[in-house]
């Protein structure tokens, strides 16, 4: 045997022994576990190629609880109702830890410095972002929202994603950091967009790999917190002492341990409020035209509270959002057909569902996506059928059974109720001030996602013009 096979040889029995010490189940029963071949890789190229068709063929060939090894963790997936209640309510998870290595890589925030701030953090934004307030925002984004939207021109032809991005992005973010804080005017927002797109497009690939596998990632990210300290300066020396008239950053800046990292956490607020409610906004307006007869019912909806459609800056109120339920319907079906592919814990006691033990240190997965096509929860699933949502107490704040598109539990998304307002005042606005004509299918859903809404896999382009 020459010196070449000998190393191989002694290569392949090494991978296989790694292989045998890493994926021998750490109890008899540990639920069954797709490990791949490579150690510490595992089953990333499989799972990372389609993760959310990986889910499912793996439910079906495994059954409703199985582990995936990939990048060295073990990522433990919950499919049924006892799984998904003990994801939700067991002491012996926790939302922090799981979340903390994902902030940590996407926006620099050291371990110790992001467990001081979050739960302050969070119930600060779920205090100003509550439905209780959502009154201090109406007229304000409204305005925005006819700002913006009186830019586009009385006619044009346009992919609906950059006419929405068009007007919700400066709206949004003058609602959050204060008006003219943020490059929002078009000489400085080409470069800011170009930049926050590449953040946004790479945030999931940034959460789990080190930054010198993604150079371009990092040079916006940084390019981005470079911009945001000047944007952090300005709001420290604008903030108010009226609470009320605060923006939401200078309410974060306000609760923030750790000032020299504010730049770091506007950013995140920035991309938590712009990489979900965008796609939602698109996704709510193309299933809307697609569909004539949901088009028709709402057109007539709005007619009833404005008057004839076309009529110039109406004001929206909360009692108006109020009579036109069937645009908030749409805009829910559309979060619910479209959600993030998982959402996560991570094990820190083990945890017994079912006839399976979870061990400590697992990842415990749920995918919004998949249970949002349970049959038994949503009839129909792959439907869009915005009268299902007659059946939620909406005016109790409360989703249908099985909607877990914002989480649950004490770490629901904080600011889910404002973003819901966003997209159905932006569509409210959209629809009567302009008649629109989808000029392709409404696209499929990309399925790369396992962290926010779905983008859509290909441009969907739409005629739009003033109504007369």
């Amino acid at each position: 045997m020459d010196v070449t096979m000998a190393v191989l040889l002694a290569l392949v029995l090494g991978l296989l022994v790694v292989k045998f010490a890493l994926f021998q189940p750490r109890n008899p029963n540990s639920p069954p576990c797709i490990s791949g071949w490579i150690p510490w890789l595992g089953a990333a190229f499989q799972f990372g190629k389609a993760p959310l068709e990986f889910i499912e063929q793996a439910r079906v060939k495994y059954g409703p609880i199985f582990t995936v090894f990939a990048l060295g963790n073990r990522f433990t997936f919950v499919t049924e109702e006892e799984g998904i209640e003990a994801f939700f309510t067991s002491k012996d998870t926790d939302f922090e830890q799981a979340v903390q290595q994902t902030v940590q890589r996407t926006t620099s925030v050291p371990a110790e410095i992001f467990y001081r701030n979050h739960s302050r953090l969070y119930s600060t934004m779920k205090g100003k972002m509550g439905t209780s307030s959502l009154y201090l925002f109406a007229g304000t984004l409204c305005q925005e929202l006819h700002e913006h939207m009186d830019c586009l021109g009385t006619a044009g032809t346009e992919n609906l994603s950059d006419l929405i991005r068009s007007v919700m992005y400066p709206a949004t973010v003058n609602i959050l950091f204060g008006k003219g804080v943020c490059p929002t005017n078009k000489s400085d927002i080409k470069e800011f967009e170009e930049h926050f797109q590449k953040y946004d497009e790479g945030f999931e690939y940034g959460s789990q790999m080190p930054e010198y596998f993604m150079r371009n990632w990092s040079k916006s990210k940084k390019w981005l917190l470079k911009v945001f300290e000047k944007v952090v300066s300005d709001a420290e020396r604008a903030s108010p002492s009226d609470s009320d008239s605060k923006t939401l950053l200078q309410h974060l800046l306000d609760n923030l341990h750790g000032k020299h990292l504010a730049p770091n956490y506007a950013l995140l607020l920035l991309w938590a409020s712009q990489a979900n409610a965008m796609p939602v906004a698109f996704w709510t307006l193309a299933f809307i035209l697609s569909h004539p007869s949901v088009y028709k019912n709402i057109m007539e909806d709005v007619g009833s509270v404005f008057g004839k459609a076309g009529k110039e800056n109406i004001e929206i109120s909360e009692d108006d959002l109020k009579k036109l339920l069937l645009i908030k319907w749409c805009t829910l079906e559309a979060i619910r057909l479209r959600s993030p592919g998982a959402i996560t814990k991570k094990v820190v006691n083990p945890i017994k569902i079912q006839t399976f033990t979870i061990p400590a240190g697992d990842m415990l997965m749920l995918s919004p996506y998949w249970v949002h096509r349970n049959p038994k929860y949503f009839p129909d699933p792959e439907t869009f059928r915005p009268d299902r949502w007659k059946e939620a107490n909406l005016e109790k704040n409360a989703f249908l059974d099985g909607f877990v598109a914002f989480g649950g539990g004490k770490h629901q998304c904080p600011g889910r109720w404002l973003a819901i307002m966003e997209v159905h005042m932006l569509v409210i606005l959209f629809l009567y001030k302009y008649e629109f004509i989808l000029l392709d299918p409404v696209p499929k859903e990309s399925l790369l996602h396992l962290v926010g809404t779905q983008q859509p896999v290909g441009a969907c382009r739409v005629q739009y013009k003033l109504r007369q």
